[in-house]
């Protein structure tokens, strides 16, 4: 089972880079399932099984996807866009574009409203299939700990009282229509401005976090979602919300850059264990979990993992 989670990524990682470099002549059946050593029968009927769709329309919603980014963030002509990601005519391109988003190129570049983008298939996260980390630690880099005074923002996000983690978070939203991953992940890709990651990054969840949200009556919720501009004013999509959060001062845990599947586990440990030792005596500082504050897990392996929690200067509570 495992193997043709990992045959399958591989086609996934394959399209994307083919996608990025117009390499149109291998994205087809017969060149990919070559590339796996399986009859194209064979690699179909698998990747429909664990995608859920027909490799044919994964490659078209993954090539509208990298489209959209250029008509919505470059001025170039849109037969150009479309030559470039394989569609044979602009009115070809324009048909697959409204199908897909319910808008047409023109439209959409006028007003980028958010949309659902098509994100990268994720068919071998060790995690997700229940075998953790490989176990070969290779970062070298211990836990820096530092305080931040982070701007105000805007934080757009869909939210859940009930889950307790990451993948925990998403099976519980998946009960709720139109709040599973692909769903809220596509929406939020597609939304520009964001403050972390890269508007222009697709299927990697660019810009994207986890967070605690501190509420009255000692209610915290989980949270997953982008941190905007204070002064943003686009479209909220259903069934995200969003909070104005004000300048604050927070305490950031940080681990540099790591191997996601051979260290993750390893790295979380490290983290934990320092929050958990850390003494606010020898600081000016305490922790915040009054509501309104926000605490904020932010995980990028390829640069860093941050536990960032709200703090407040102790000189403050006593005034």
């Amino acid at each position: 089972m495992y193997e043709w989670h990992r045959l399958i990524q591989i086609v996934a990682d394959e399209i994307d880079e083919r996608i990025k470099h117009h390499d149109d002549e291998a994205l087809t059946l017969q060149f990919l399932s070559k590339k796996l050593g399986y009859s194209e029968f064979h690699t179909t009927r698998r990747f429909k099984e664990l995608s859920g769709m027909l490799l044919r329309d994964y490659i078209r919603l993954r090539r509208l996807a990298f489209a959209l980014i250029e008509v919505r963030d470059t001025k170039a002509g849109f037969l150009d866009i479309a030559v470039k990601y394989g569609f044979g005519s602009h009115e070809a391109f324009t048909r697959a574009f409204k199908t897909a988003y319910g808008i047409t190129p023109k439209s959409y570049r006028k007003n980028p409203l958010p949309v659902v983008l098509r994100t990268k298939i994720n068919t071998f996260d060790r995690y997700i299939l229940g075998i953790g980390e490989i176990g070969m630690v290779k970062s070298t880099e211990d836990v820096k700990v530092y305080f931040i005074t982070m701007e105000a923002h805007s934080f757009l996000h869909v939210k859940n009282y009930e889950s307790n983690g990451y993948f925990d978070f998403w099976e519980k939203q998946a009960k709720f229509p139109g709040q599973d991953c692909d769903t809220v992940c596509g929406l939020l890709d597609s939304i520009k401005g964001k403050l972390d990651g890269k508007d222009n990054v697709i299927g990697k969840y660019s810009g994207q976090i986890m967070a605690h949200i501190y509420e009255d009556g000692g209610k915290i919720a989980e949270a997953y979602g982008v941190r905007l501009p204070a002064n943003y004013r686009g479209i909220i999509p259903p069934p995200m919300q969003i909070i104005t959060v004000p300048e604050k001062e927070y305490i950031v845990f940080e681990h540099g850059p790591f191997n996601y599947e051979e260290e993750s586990d390893t790295v979380g440990e490290k983290l934990q264990a320092a929050i958990d030792t850390f003494d606010f005596s020898k600081t000016d500082y305490t922790l915040d979990m009054e509501p309104g504050r926000i605490a904020y897990f932010h995980f990028v392996p390829e640069s860093f993992e941050k536990r960032i929690q709200p703090v407040i200067n102790k000189n403050r509570l006593k005034n």
